[in-house]
């Protein structure tokens, strides 16, 4: 990782918890139902787009080889 970017446990935790997000999303989702009109906007785009960005970046991130030297 790099010398001052989060640790691999820190990019863990964001993983877990961005998947987490995602998770309670589609719960959401599926106990209330799809929202109309410019609700669905925040639920599936902003809510979507923030956790499953974090998921991908942790992904990304735990992929690349550890630099500790």
């Amino acid at each position: 990782m790099a010398k001052f970017g989060p640790s691999r446990k820190e990019i863990k935790f964001r993983l877990v918890a961005s998947l987490a997000g995602l998770a309670l999303m589609v719960f959401a989702l599926v106990y209330r139902g799809v929202p109309k009109g410019p609700a669905i906007v925040e639920v599936v785009g902003i809510a979507g787009l923030f956790f499953g960005g974090t998921a991908i970046w942790s992904l990304i991130k735990l992929r690349q080889p550890d630099d500790d030297e």
